[in-house]
């Protein structure tokens, strides 16, 4: 005779495993170039995105769920990048890929989230990653062609018409120096000489010394591997004493370290990280730079830089579109990111939309030098 009870016991364990489906768990990937030529991009963004999900976690979570971050190391490959998403996609499951640390690699992995429906929240700074738009890509660092408006501004200013370019040969070196041609003309900048370096670069005296011949005024270096302290270096060595403007991928402290004494002096736009506690308390950044500051440098040892910054503000963008969405469903997350406007994050007040899926202008940025050693607002 069948057990009448069998059928309740049934339904009570089906009940009781319920709750604990809906504990699972919240899993988001990163793919951070932790090792190699752009360490100095992934390895605070890694320490960064694994620190907000602790503190996230203590908090309770989100939804109730605590947030699994699962850290792919790249060493800045865009192949090992394409094969680490589709690994996080395909058997991790994730709601969302943080990162890639560079644009080379974002730009790999693009087609293939947009393809699997998966968020893409870049570290990366380049404009092609966000236009045109794509659904589901986004990207926390300023725009590419904002960095180079706020440098030419600069030049206009200083009465600097000729200038020469360098970049190396990688996605980020390629965008910005497509932007510094494209832009030059509206401020009446003429590139007398423009090089292209190997990203691994260990010497590039050759490449200064026909900045030289050319007789500019001004250099614009657009890179983000160790390299770029070599430009200075070089710069200097050979006797050139002309301004020297980096990118917006100079924003780490050892960068200056890496060039000596030559980086004295040297300008570039960056967020307001760099400088949070010269910023006025009014300023609406002020209070979130100083925090995600002190808690880095003081679980880390060692200074914070923008790139941290910008694996910051990839988890708070993803933190705050599940709590507006109010689930980890992926296209109401994607929504909701899309819809988020007046969220302060390190690299500024982010303003999303659909025809904006980097939500930050020209404002974002600050005009930083370096002076002894240290990074400082630039007196205009």
């Amino acid at each position: 005779m069948r057990n009448p009870i069998l059928p309740l016991v049934t339904c009570l364990l089906a009940l009781v495993s319920t709750p604990a489906r809906a504990a699972d768990p919240i899993k988001v990937g990163a793919i951070l170039s932790v090792t190699g030529p752009a360490s100095f991009l992934g390895a605070p963004e890694s320490k960064t995105i694994q620190m907000f999900a602790e503190d996230l976690n203590a908090k309770g979570g989100l939804l109730g769920r605590k947030v699994e971050v699962i850290v792919k190391d790249s060493g800045g490959s865009p192949e090992k990048a394409l094969s680490f998403a589709k690994q996080l996609i395909e058997e991790d499951k994730v709601l969302a890929i943080l990162g890639p640390s560079t644009s080379g690699e974002t730009m790999q992995i693009k087609g293939l989230c947009e393809e699997q429906k998966t968020l893409l929240i870049s570290c990366a700074a380049a404009e092609v990653i966000v236009n045109p738009v794509a659904k589901w890509v986004f990207k926390t660092p300023q725009k590419d062609s904002d960095a180079v408006v706020k440098i030419f501004q600069h030049m206009k200013s200083k009465g600097l018409t000729k200038v020469g370019v360098l970049s190396s040969n990688t996605g980020f070196g390629k965008a910005g120096k497509e932007q510094l041609e494209k832009l030059a003309p509206n401020f009446g900048v003429q590139i007398a000489a423009s090089e292209v370096y190997d990203k691994a670069a260990t010497d590039l005296t050759a490449e200064v010394t026909k900045m030289k011949g050319a007789g500019v005024q001004a250099i614009v270096n657009w890179s983000i591997e160790p390299a770029q302290a070599l430009v200075i270096k070089n710069a200097r060595q050979i006797g050139l004493t002309i301004p020297i403007y980096q990118s917006h991928g100079f924003g780490n402290i050892n960068y200056v370290k890496a060039a000596g004494a030559a980086a004295e002096g040297v300008i570039f736009p960056a967020g307001r990280l760099l400088v949070a506690d010269v910023l006025s308390d009014k300023h609406p950044q002020k209070q979130v730079l100083v925090a995600y500051k002190k808690g880095y440098e003081a679980r880390f040892k060692e200074d914070v830089s923008t790139f941290g910054g910008h694996g910051y503000d990839a988890m708070l963008l993803l933190a705050e579109a599940v709590k507006k969405a109010g689930s980890t469903d992926k296209e109401k997350v994607r929504a909701a990111l899309e819809g988020l406007t007046g969220l302060v994050g390190t690299a500024g007040v982010f303003k999303m939309s659909a025809t904006d899926h980097n939500g930050l202008d020209v404002e974002a940025f600050e005009l930083l030098t370096v002076k002894d050693g240290r990074f400082v607002t630039l007196a205009q």
